[in-house]
């Protein structure tokens, strides 16, 4: 999955909202086309400067702050759509600057130089927050305004609404970036927790395939190597089981893999009994339970709570005596499918529960369902309950 965001990312156009650029030459190249539009306003403050109205100091002075107020103004937009924007203070510190550069230019230099509000108000719409930028706008209207009325009234009426609109836009725009970034570093979070989702799922599934199987072999080798020299014959059928046990393992755990692994609980029950006479345990197994309405995922979680439990009771309980029941009971919440695990052993070390216990907690959850694990007065005892009864779809209602 994270393969696929990462090949959807790199398939994407050139300049996307919010996704960071690949190489320096793209970076420019955003840079160049989100900020370079708006230098259309520097034309009128351009030809004031060409046409000869001012004195040589005037027109040396407006040449010179004029390209102070095009460098702050280029410095802060270019860095804030960096990977290392200014700290705030900075910012608030180079709007600043760009307001008093406009004033002292305008009254200096006539109204030519009012557009320069309008750098202003992109400025504060891009760089401030939001709720900041929504006081800062109007403010550079009113600044402009004001300054308006000792240069050309009519001309600052005029830019008034643009200076508001383009300040007021580029809060939009730059809220959508911020959003949009956002949601791809929510998506690619997303990715990540489904490829850890994944492989706990694998996880848990090899644990419970191969710590059945593998006791299974190693009980069964234990008991061919006793036979061999006496019982030659017993031996070699030890050891076909061991084979075909080993088979039955590798299609597991390629199931497991591919993840359409689904144990039946009739052949588990099947397999218990297999498993707890190879161990020298005498076995109480029900035959085939009737799980008629039972869904797959109740059957399933089932399953694999009895492989558990016995792979437990083979390994680490050292009873002598073990007995499975499955039953139907009706409750106030619905039927439910109980089994019941129990041996008169001493329960393990009792440190605590194992990676067993814990993923097929997950496993009862995930199902709907509940475990109960622990000693008891002769023993030990897993007891797992899953619904009986497939929910109700809500949505189909008459």
């Amino acid at each position: 999955m994270t393969d696929d965001l990462l090949s959807q990312e790199a398939q994407g156009p050139p300049i996307a909202l919010g996704r960071a650029a690949r190489n320096r030459r793209e970076l420019w190249r955003r840079k160049v086309l989100w900020i370079g539009v708006w230098l259309v306003f520097l034309s009128s403050p351009v030809h004031d400067l060409l046409s000869g109205h001012h004195g040589t100091a005037g027109t040396v002075a407006g040449w010179l702050g004029l390209a102070v107020f095009v460098a702050v103004y280029l410095s802060l937009l270019f860095r804030d759509m960096g990977a290392t924007p200014f700290p705030s203070w900075l910012v608030g510190a180079l709007i600043g600057s760009m307001a008093v550069l406009a004033v002292v230019l305008v009254l200096t230099l006539g109204s030519s130089w009012l557009g320069l509000f309008c750098y202003v108000s992109v400025a504060c719409g891009i760089t401030l927050p939001l709720r900041l930028a929504f006081w800062t706008i109007p403010g550079t209207g009113a600044v402009m305004l004001l300054v308006g009325l000792h240069a050309d009234e009519e001309e600052a009426l005029n830019l008034l609404l643009l200076v508001l609109l383009i300040g007021f836009a580029m809060t939009g725009v730059s809220q959508l970036v911020r959003t949009t970034v956002e949601l791809r570093k929510a998506r690619a979070t997303v990715a990540q927790l489904a490829a850890n989702e994944e492989r706990l799922r694998l996880a848990r599934d090899l644990h419970d395939l191969l710590g059945h199987s593998l006791s299974l072999i190693t009980l069964k080798s234990e008991l061919a190597g006793r036979m061999l020299p006496a019982h030659p014959e017993k031996a070699a059928q030890q050891v076909a089981d061991i084979e075909q046990v080993s088979r039955q393992a590798l299609v597991d755990v390629r199931e497991a893999v591919t993840g359409y692994r689904r144990p039946r609980l009739a052949a588990e029950l099947a397999g218990a009994q297999v498993a707890l006479t190879a161990a020298g345990i005498t076995a109480e197994v029900p035959a085939e339970p009737d799980l008629d309405g039972v869904p797959e995922d109740s059957e399933s979680a089932v399953a694999w709570a009895l492989r558990e439990a016995i792979t437990n009771v083979v390994r680490h309980s050292g009873a002598d005596r073990a007995t499975v029941d499955v039953v139907r009971r009706q409750t106030l919440d619905g039927p439910l499918l109980e089994l019941s695990v129990e041996d008169n052993g001493s329960g393990g070390s009792g440190k605590g529960p194992g990676n067993g216990l814990t993923g097929l907690t997950e496993r009862m959850e995930k199902a709907g369902g509940t475990l109960e694990a622990g000693r008891v007065k002769r023993g030990f005892r897993l007891v797992a309950r899953v619904p009986a009864k497939a929910a109700p779809d809500i949505g189909s209602g008459s």
